[in-house]
């Protein structure tokens, strides 16, 4: 059976009846009542009664803490968010869902961190589900059925490894996990259109924050994706910009009016000019000499990330490759991937990232052998990015 009203097993309405009872002293704190509401909490968690009520109450509590009930009204996000931060409502699908479009490629991710707090950004996130919420609920007065989840729109063009800042997954990540707790089936379905070939890595750094419910409902687009939006939205409920026929009162085919775009953040609104980078390891290397880092990639396409910082002086780096793990080689018997060259890191930190296409063992060798004077301590964060092939498929039919 579906878990929706209308449509319950026998088990499934005994187990709202066991809800509605068990919850009965919080029900008039609920957003709403209905057993449509009461449902999705049971459907999240596999109708399961008890773990049903611990998420409920666990999201009531949530929002007193954020002020849920009055943030769209008594909250608004910092004007660096409100300017720089993509995303909006724009129009219904087939079946009267608002839909919401994220728009990655122009954020600017590390601006808006060293801009904002992340408590702001997850607060912006909240103000932005209850505002659908509230769509939701107008919908279903004015459509006489219920509506209870959005369409999400992701255009990923131009994700790039940018986006990919660890500060920024790890806030995004806060992110997913806030929506999965307290928004459960609120995402009917979410498409990804114009996904590049970094996707599969961006991808396998979230989906273990996304229930396999959540998962099922991500549909990646193929180059039909314009016309798999429209056997899902009327062209008249679609931005021309993604091949309908909505446009701005001024004919701007991006909707700017409603969805925002993002762009660079001036450095203006900089609260923090670098980040208090905490560092996994850190290093001595003596004068005159080199230290290797070794990690072997089986999986073509993952991504080695690195950040490093040196004290009192520049260092050199690069990165290398060779054929077997643990077998020493000087940098002239190896294949050169990174050019070595010298950094000042002591003055700002380095980052840097390889998207390894091919399998092997990939050094990170940092170089102190030009310095016959002084040993170098170098602090350092290195992160292999695994690739999700399978998550990156087409869909060529009709969801």
């Amino acid at each position: 059976m579906s878990g929706h009203v209308g449509n319950l097993s026998p088990k499934q309405a005994e187990a709202l009846e066991q809800l509605r009872e068990r919850v009965k002293d919080i029900l008039p704190e609920c957003p709403a009542q209905s057993d449509h509401f009461l449902l999705r909490w049971l459907r999240a968690r596999n109708f399961n009664v008890q773990k049903a009520e611990t998420m409920l109450r666990k999201h009531l509590e949530f929002r007193k803490h954020v002020k849920a009930d009055t943030i769209t009204t008594d909250w608004r996000p910092p004007e660096v968010i409100e300017n720089h931060l993509s995303g909006g409502m724009c129009g219904y699908d087939r079946e009267g869902s608002p839909i919401w479009y994220d728009v990655i490629g122009p954020v600017d991710t590390k601006g808006l961190l060293l801009s904002a707090s992340k408590q702001d950004f997850i607060k912006s996130k909240v103000r932005d589900c209850e505002i659908l919420q509230k769509e939701c609920d107008l919908q279903t007065e004015k459509l006489g059925k219920n509506v209870e989840a959005i369409t999400m729109i992701y255009d990923l063009e131009g994700l790039g490894m940018k986006h990919l800042w660890k500060p920024a997954i790890d806030t995004y990540t806060e992110v997913l996990t806030m929506f999965e707790d307290n928004y459960p089936e609120g995402l009917k379905r979410l498409f990804v259109i114009k996904a590049p070939k970094i996707f599969p890595v961006a991808y396998n750094l979230v989906k273990h924050f996304l229930s396999e419910d959540t998962q099922r409902k991500i549909v990646v687009l193929g180059a039909n994706w314009k016309e798999v939006l429209q056997r899902h939205i009327d062209p008249e409920e679609l931005p021309a910009v993604y091949g309908g026929k909505l446009t701005d009162p001024d004919g701007d085919p991006r909707c700017r009016t409603r969805i925002k775009y993002g762009g660079e953040v001036p450095r203006s609104y900089y609260v923090l000019e670098s980040m208090n980078i905490q560092y996994e390891s850190v290093i001595s290397i003596s004068r005159g000499s080199t230290h290797h880092l070794e990690y072997e990639i089986l999986i073509p396409g993952s991504v080695l990330r690195w950040q490093f910082a040196s004290e009192g002086a520049d260092i050199g780096f690069g990165v290398f490759m060779k054929a077997r793990l643990g077998e020493w080689q000087r940098a002239s018997q190896m294949k050169e991937v990174v050019p070595n060259d010298r950094y000042n890191a002591h003055l700002v930190p380095e980052e840097g990232s390889l998207t390894c296409r091919d399998p092997g063992v990939y050094v990170l060798r940092f170089d102190n052998t030009y310095s016959f004077l002084r040993s170098k301590t170098i602090s350092f964060t290195v992160e292999i990015l695994l690739s999700d092939r399978q998550s990156r498929s087409s869909e060529t039919s009709s969801q």
